[in-house]
């Protein structure tokens, strides 16, 4: 079995990485080759396939798509974006890169299948990172998955578009693609990023660091967040599964945990002591805060449950894994 994963140098895509190397099989298949492909270098995990392959591009620059389709991938984990409150400050860039370098790859993937036709059928898997953010208010108590995509973001209308093609092109026989709509990934280790929703991971991993952190939003906003080990489980998932029974709706919000800002800063209290919660500072982000009340707290992804995808059930579970995986604890 081949690999091909975008995005591979950055958080997700290194951890899903890891993983893909430490199973040695992706849904009973043993991984044979592996291609990582992101702007900056990829770190390859000891025990990768022999046949594993860093390339530094920019997959949405003309010509790189056909590039990346070539040896013909059986499973392509597309996860290269450029984050929300990126998206949103550089239009041109947003779509650039999350529209119209995803339908490069959807073109080059139907091109390449056309070469040989029927005599030598090509059909990878195409998992898809897409967002919460392709929904927009007003919002009910809970989101359910007939919910309508009506973004109020470029972010999130780059996804939504780019969802639309993957169930056409699955609908065509070009690829068999599952777009899995991510809940914000909490806890993120490493530095905050671009991303509007940056500060939900650092209002913890900061004061577990004994460092202080900003807070843009109030206490009352809520969320929807799963660990980043929850989200590989997510990408493995949406590798393996039957989707046969999907029909065309081929995009998924998965499942997740519903909680305030403040039921955050009480599990950090819980884990951690008032002098871990004393470290967070209110401050005032006007744009921040504007992105963020387009977006709902609350979902019901019956789907995805029904199709073995599974998160953790609270908070504290989330900073369990954070000490886990990240902390040593």
């Amino acid at each position: 079995m081949k690999i091909l994963v975008t995005g591979s140098g950055g958080m997700i895509g290194r951890k899903l990485v890891e993983r893909l190397v430490k199973d040695k099989t992706l849904g009973g298949k043993t991984i044979e080759a592996m291609t990582l492909v992101d702007v900056v270098d990829s770190p390859i995990p000891a025990g990768a396939p022999k046949d594993t392959k860093v390339i530094v591009a920019d997959f949405s620059e003309k010509g790189v798509a056909a590039t990346l389709i070539l040896d013909r991938p059986d499973v392509i984990f597309h996860l290269a974006a450029i984050v929300s409150g990126d998206a949103e400050a550089n239009f041109e860039k947003g779509y650039k890169i999350n529209f119209n370098g995803s339908w490069a790859l959807f073109e080059a993937i139907r091109q390449e299948g056309e070469k040989q036709g029927e005599k030598d059928p090509y059909k990878p898997r195409f998992v898809f990172a897409s967002t919460l953010a392709v929904f927009g208010p007003p919002f009910p108590e809970s989101i359910p998955d007939s919910f309508a995509t009506t973004p109020t973001s470029s972010y999130g209308t780059q996804k939504a578009m780019t969802e639309l093609l993957l169930a056409d092109y699955s609908r065509k026989g070009f690829l068999d693609g599952v777009g899995v709509r991510l809940p914000t990934i909490c806890i993120r280790p490493g530095k905050p990023n671009k991303a509007a929703s940056s500060f939900f991971s650092g209002i913890l991993r900061e004061p577990l660091a004994g460092q202080e952190a900003p807070l843009p939003v109030g206490d009352e906003v809520r969320h929807w967040f799963a660990s980043p080990r929850a989200a590989v489980g997510f990408f493995i998932t949406a590798a393996t599964i039957d989707t046969t029974s999907l029909g065309p709706r081929r995009s998924m919000t998965m499942p997740g945990v519903s909680a305030t800002v403040g039921e955050q800063i009480e599990a950090l209290r819980g884990a951690a002591g008032d002098a871990a919660v004393a470290l967070i500072k209110r401050v005032d982000d006007p744009f921040v805060s504007k992105i963020v009340q387009g977006w709902a707290g609350r979902y019901d992804a019956q789907l995805a449950g029904q199709m073995g995808f599974a998160a953790e059930k609270n908070f504290g579970e989330i900073i369990k894994v954070y000490q886990e995986d990240e902390m040593g604890q």
